[in-house]
């Protein structure tokens, strides 16, 4: 296993020092839509091309026409604990939301718990959630004001995959018992959709295991890697994590990235490409980027080093998980993920060529920004986090 760490290392210094590389030049164009403290921006993929964005305090809002409408989607301000790391801080819909009508949300509660929620769209609005009708999948304890998480996403699979912070305490991450510092995968939805418009809002029952009674809540998914393993919370499907903020699949290959934020030197990029059956451990607190994290000697039996770190310097803190791009506009870019630092603003690429992994940086926002996303139109998307504004990315000098 050392051997294997070792190598991983030497691959990254080598990509690290392999020279100028031929990125393509980028910017991002401002859409000023007037809603601040937004932590997501995503898309229903119903056809209607719209773009909800989630904000922090408990609210969303759709965009339609490049115009946000005068009503938000959903309200549950009420429920909310905000803010600091604290907050509605994710949204999925389901796969087959067009005829279901079905949404997910991530938040933290007022009873201190970090809750993902079920909730439905109205029968009579297809711009509004239903007020009266959510349902709770699942919660974990908030006992502190940081490391919550909250990124919600279901991947090639079908299935839900939640990715949840360490609550503050490093050892939460390395304990299997608990569903702190991981990233879960759950069935919540028919693995392979293909519900009639006339079912919609009625609930799936799967034939695999139910987690609780009905109503139908969750499912476990009989490949996840600890179902048969004793002291193993079933949901896990990676462990190991400090503060995972944002994770996204390859909407063409299925690969998984994830962007967890470190401790006090180095961010990182964790990759797992498809088919991947899961149970890595990514090494939070024992690690943090490639590196002990406070023994100089620490065991890594057993983990898995990211891809991709950078250090705490010139005023970077914390990095935004973002996407690969996928688009028509910027050819060079095709197949590079995206992600970000927070304190900075900057945005880089990362890729591989040959199993080497080269990063830049791209662009420079001069903005703290919080999320990455997805049009229906396959544009990306960056949200800021203060100044009510969202930016496209776009070709340099269109």
């Amino acid at each position: 296993m050392l051997s294997t760490l070792v190598l991983l290392f030497l691959t990254t210094l080598l990509a690290a020092a392999s020279g100028p590389v031929d990125w393509p030049e980028i910017d991002f164009v401002r859409l000023h839509l007037g809603v601040n403290q937004m932590t997501q921006v995503t898309n229903a993929g119903d056809g209607s091309g719209r773009l909800f964005l989630v904000r922090q305090t408990g609210t969303i809002w759709i965009v339609q026409d490049g115009q946000v409408l005068a009503e938000p989607f959903l309200d549950i301000e009420d429920r909310v604990n905000c803010c600091g790391e604290r907050g509605l801080l994710g949204m999925a819909l389901a796969p087959d939301f067009a005829h279901n009508g079905r949404f997910y949300v991530y938040y933290s509660s007022l009873s201190a718990e970090n809750v993902v929620e079920r909730h439905f769209l109205s029968e009579t609005d297809p711009n509004k959630a239903d007020p009266d009708r959510s349902q709770r999948i699942l919660a974990t304890p908030d006992n502190v004001a940081a490391h919550n998480g909250g990124q919600l996403a279901f991947g090639p699979d079908g299935y839900m995959y939640i990715g949840i912070g360490e609550d503050g305490l490093g050892t939460n991450a390395q304990n299997p018992a608990d569903l702190r510092g991981k990233l879960l995968r759950i069935q919540v939805e028919p693995v392979y959709p293909a519900i009639a418009p006339e079912t919609l809002h009625r609930t799936f029952l799967p034939s695999v295991p139910q987690q609780s009674s009905a109503p139908f809540v969750y499912a476990i998914p009989p490949t996840n890697p600890f179902v048969q393993t004793g002291g193993y919370r079933p949901e896990i499907w990676a462990l190991g994590l400090r503060n995972p903020w944002r994770f996204s699949f390859d909407s063409q290959t299925g690969d998984l990235y994830l962007g967890d934020v470190g401790d006090r030197t180095y961010e990182e990029v964790n990759y797992e490409p498809a088919g991947s059956p899961g149970g890595r451990n990514y090494g939070w607190p024992v690690m943090e980027g490639m590196h002990c994290h406070t023994n100089p000697s620490c065991n890594t039996d057993g983990m898995t080093l990211p891809v991709w770190e950078y250090m705490h310097t010139d005023g970077k803190c914390a990095i935004i998980g973002g996407v690969v791009y996928r688009g028509d506009e910027i050819p060079d870019l095709v197949g590079t993920y995206l992600y970000g630092d927070f304190c900075t603003g900057k945005v880089y690429g990362l890729r591989s060529s040959q199993d080497v992994w080269e990063s830049a940086e791209l662009y420079d926002a001069d903005y703290g920004f919080s999320s990455f996303g997805y049009g229906e139109d396959r544009n990306v998307y960056m949200t800021e986090y203060a100044s009510r504004q969202v930016r496209q990315l776009v070709p340099a000098n269109r």
